[in-house]
C-alpha cells in the first residue's frame, strides 16, 4: 500500500505547492502593476507607431485591395502580437533573476516544498499574465481598425498557437534570467527576442528584403509563427507554417526547460 501511495503524495504536494507558488507570483504581479504597464505599453506603442506613422506608406506596398493604413493595420498585428509575448517574458526572466539574487531560494531549501514548484509558479504566472497583455494588445487593435476574417476555430488555433508560444519563451526566459546573475542584466537579456520580429515578416514580406537578410528572415524561429497567426487570424490559407511554428515552439520550449532545470538543480544543491 505504501509504495502505492507514495508517487501520488509527491505528485499531490508537487501539485499543492506550485499552486502556491504560482499564488505568490500572481501576488507580485498584482502588487507591482507598473511592471506590467510597462510590459503592455511597449508593443502597444510600436502598434501605434507603425500603424499611424508608417502604416501608409509601407500598406501601400503590400498590393492588397484597400492599400494603405487599413491594409496594414491588418499585416502587422501578428507581429505586434508575437512582440507581446516576448515583451511580456522579460518580467518573467527579472523576477527569476530577484528570487536567485535576493537569497529566498536559500530559505525555499530549509521548507518542505516540492523543488519543481518554484519555477513552475513563475511559468504559469507568467503565461497568464502573457495572455492577458495578448488581449489587451488585440484590444488596442481592434479599435484601431484590425479587422480579422477569422471564424471561431480559426480563433481557437491562433489562441493555441499564442499560448505555445508563451510557454516556450517564458521557459527560456527562466532560464536566462537564472543564467543572467543580476537583476540588471536580466531586464536586458530578453531584448534580442523583442527585436527578432524587425529581421522576420512581421512588419515587411521577406520577398522585399535583400540576399542574405531575406534568407535569415525566412527561417528564422518567429517567422512561421507570425505567418500562422496572420493566415488564421484573416482567414487565408497558412500551408505548413502552423506545423512549423509548434516545432519551434516545442524545440525552444525543450531547450528553455533542460537549460532552466540544471540551472535551478545547481543552485538548489549548493
Amino acid at each position: 500500500m505504501s509504495t502505492l501511495t507514495a508517487p501520488r503524495t509527491v505528485r499531490s504536494r508537487a501539485l499543492t505547492d506550485s499552486a502556491t507558488m504560482l499564488g505568490r507570483n500572481l501576488k507580485h504581479i498584482l502588487r507591482y502593476p507598473s511592471m506590467t504597464v510597462m510590459l503592455l505599453g511597449m508593443p502597444i506603442i510600436f502598434l501605434l507607431l507603425f500603424v499611424y506613422v508608417f502604416g501608409g506608406t509601407l500598406g501601400a506596398g503590400l498590393g492588397g485591395a484597400s492599400g494603405g493604413r487599413a491594409e496594414y493595420v491588418n499585416y502587422v498585428v501578428p507581429a505586434i502580437i508575437l512582440m507581446s509575448v516576448s515583451s511580456a517574458v522579460q518580467g518573467t526572466a527579472v523576477s527569476v533573476a530577484m528570487d536567485m539574487t535576493e537569497g529566498i531560494i536559500a530559505r525555499f531549501r530549509t521548507m518542505p516544498i516540492a523543488r519543481v514548484s518554484v519555477l513552475t509558479g513563475h511559468v504559469l504566472g507568467s503565461v497568464i499574465q502573457t495572455m492577458l497583455i495578448v488581449g489587451a494588445v488585440l484590444g488596442v487593435a481592434l479599435l484601431i481598425g484590425f479587422d480579422p476574417a477569422a471564424g471561431l476555430g480559426d480563433w481557437f488555433a491562433a489562441g493555441g498557437v499564442t499560448l505555445a508560444l508563451a510557454f516556450s519563451l517564458t521557459w527560456l526566459a527562466v532560464a536566462l534570467g537564472q543564467a543572467s546573475g543580476s537583476v540588471e542584466t536580466a531586464s536586458n537579456v530578453g531584448l534580442p527576442l523583442v527585436l527578432l520580429p524587425f529581421l522576420g515578416s512581421g512588419f515587411v514580406p521577406t520577398d522585399s528584403m535583400p540576399g542574405a537578410i531575406r534568407w535569415f528572415a525566412e527561417y528564422q524561429p518567429f517567422t512561421p509563427i507570425i505567418d500562422s497567426l496572420r493566415g488564421l487570424l484573416m482567414g487565408t490559407p497558412v500551408g505548413n507554417s502552423v506545423y512549423f511554428a509548434l516545432g519551434w515552439c516545442l524545440v525552444i520550449g525543450l531547450g528553455g526547460y533542460l537549460w532552466s532545470k540544471k540551472l535551478y538543480n545547481r543552485e538548489y544543491a549548493r
